[in-house]
């Protein structure tokens, strides 16, 4: 049989989150490459589709402004161009940014599983370059044009168009390249053969802007590839995300029904786990003292001593139990009444005084006087008291000395808080106590009785009254419980009943 390791007793011998995260990663790695070696750019096939899906977008938003542009600019020009030269110009301008606007219509309107990506790659660069081609063009209509202010108006537009290409088409590279390169070819042949000062040096700006507008677009490429690819992998890390969490609630959920479904049979199976135990208790109560009698073997006595003993410990742990799964299910009904705190607590210490005498042990009171009733569960509260005081008497060492307090608090509550000089419990060891079954080192240590119930309990009861509760506990300076009441169940604060209204005869 194979050795049980802590690391598997944690998470209930499943599988090693870091081995599952280990494969999640390898096979995303091998899915990546997978997609890059079938990619003719080196990317994942899905951003090659996010790409060209951004190309679309960019086009049919900016084809407004492009439209609107190019009739401005054919406006400007028939100052120096006669308007039938300028038509024909704009009109195929026009067709050819309304032929982009069309294929980036039916590209976004195509399913993303089914795009043929090299083929929309190549006709979008294609479409480009009939646009390009169209604008350079211009320089056709200002051939003969040697009017002032006509070369900065070519050179200027020619330079906006192409700003305009970078920025709409820097998602395709291949596209931006077909779009201004018939651009540069317009503005070369513009320029060519003349040998004047402003046309060199309008020629040379013309010609470093466009080695500008290149490296802009290759620097705004990857930035699209980068922003693409941190969207990817945040959409992939949400999608984790959620699955986790949506494993968690199936899990938690799961949980909750399975201790609550425990909880609901415990606290059904009352009367079948008492009989039979107070059966044994009574036979064996019946064997100590009647069946051997006062001159019987002494070691049958002892025997039958033990079963009885045994017997009603286990009767305890019964009933703690199921007073702890009644309050877990919310099966704990409390039966309310004006009760005195003091009282309770001067009736559960005389209840346990006996066995304080018996270690020497000195029980010391101070309660506040005249303090009013208050609105609660006498069994409960009586058990919460019990429960306090007995664990003081049983973890307070012979001679002790264990302080009752009953009192105000400072929001007008009141308050029961027991203090014994025992030996305390270590900070980090008071939520253990405070689990069900949880036992400090201190029981263990001195080998005392108990199911570390008891507090658990306490605190279940306290909370169903709306109270507090409060464990203070250091080493070699003992241990201090305090158990408050809401100033809404003392009695003074409590609004009266209205009185039932007399009808006239």
């Amino acid at each position: 049989m194979a050795e049980v390791t802590a690391e598997q007793v944690q998470r209930g011998r499943g599988p090693d989150p870091t081995a599952v995260a280990r494969r999640k990663l390898v096979t995303r790695e091998v899915k990546s490459v997978r997609e890059r070696l079938t990619s003719s750019t080196g990317l994942e096939r899905a951003f090659d589709n996010e790409l060209l899906r951004v190309f679309a977008e960019y086009r049919m938003n900016g084809s407004v402004g492009t439209l609107v542009l190019a009739l401005a600019i054919a406006a400007a020009a028939c100052l120096w161009v006669p308007v039938y030269k300028v038509t024909p110009w704009v009109g195929a301008v026009l067709l050819s940014t309304m032929l982009v606007v069309v294929m980036s219509r039916r590209f976004l309107a195509e399913p993303a599983s089914g795009v043929a990506i090299r083929r929309w790659r190549r006709a979008f660069a294609v479409a480009e370059g009939l646009q390009g081609i169209t604008w350079a063009l211009m320089v056709v209509i200002f051939a003969q044009v040697d009017a002032p202010g006509a070369k900065v108006f070519v050179t200027t537009t020619l330079l906006i168009v192409s700003a305009l290409t970078v920025m709409l088409a820097a998602s395709i590279p291949m596209a931006v390249y077909a779009g201004i390169v018939p651009i540069m070819i317009g503005i070369a042949a513009f320029f060519w053969g003349r040998t004047d000062m402003d046309s060199l040096t309008t020629a040379v700006m013309a010609a470093a802007a466009q080695l500008f507008f290149v490296f802009l677009a290759n620097r705004l490429y990857a930035s699209s590839v980068s922003t693409i690819a941190f969207r990817a992998e945040k959409d992939a890390l949400i999608a984790e995300l959620e699955t986790a969490n949506a494993n968690s609630d199936e899990a938690r959920r799961k949980a909750e029904e399975a201790n609550l479904a425990k909880s609901r049979f415990l606290a059904t199976m009352s009367h079948e786990l008492r009989t039979p135990l107070n059966a044994i208790l009574g036979f064996s109560e019946v064997m100590k003292n009647e069946v051997f009698g006062e001159h019987a073997n002494a070691a049958y006595k002892e025997y039958s001593g033990d079963i009885h003993g045994s017997g009603q410990h286990l009767l305890e742990l019964i009933n703690e139990i199921l007073d702890l799964s009644r309050i877990e299910a919310g099966k704990y009904e409390l039966h309310e009444e004006a009760l005195s705190l003091a009282d309770i607590t001067e009736d559960c210490r005389h209840m346990l005084n006996l066995r304080a005498k018996a270690k020497s042990q000195t029980i010391r009171e101070a309660v506040e006087p005249d303090l009013p009733k208050v609105w609660a569960d006498e069994r409960a509260i009586r058990q919460v008291v019990l429960n306090i005081l007995s664990n003081a008497i049983k973890f307070t060492p012979p001679g002790g000395e264990i302080t009752i307090k009953v009192g105000w608090t400072a929001n007008g509550g009141q308050y029961v808080s027991i203090a014994d000089t025992g030996p305390g419990i270590p900070e980090d060891e008071i939520p253990v106590v405070l689990q069900t079954f949880g036992r400090g080192s201190l029981a263990i240590k001195t080998a005392e009785q108990g199911s570390g119930l008891g507090l658990p309990i306490v605190k279940g009861l306290i909370d169903l009254h709306g109270g507090g509760f409060s464990l203070k506990s250091k080493p070699r300076a003992g241990t201090e419980v305090t158990v408050t009441l809401p100033p809404v169940r003392v009695m003074d604060t409590l609004a009266a009943l209205p009185e039932p209204e007399t009808r006239a005869a």
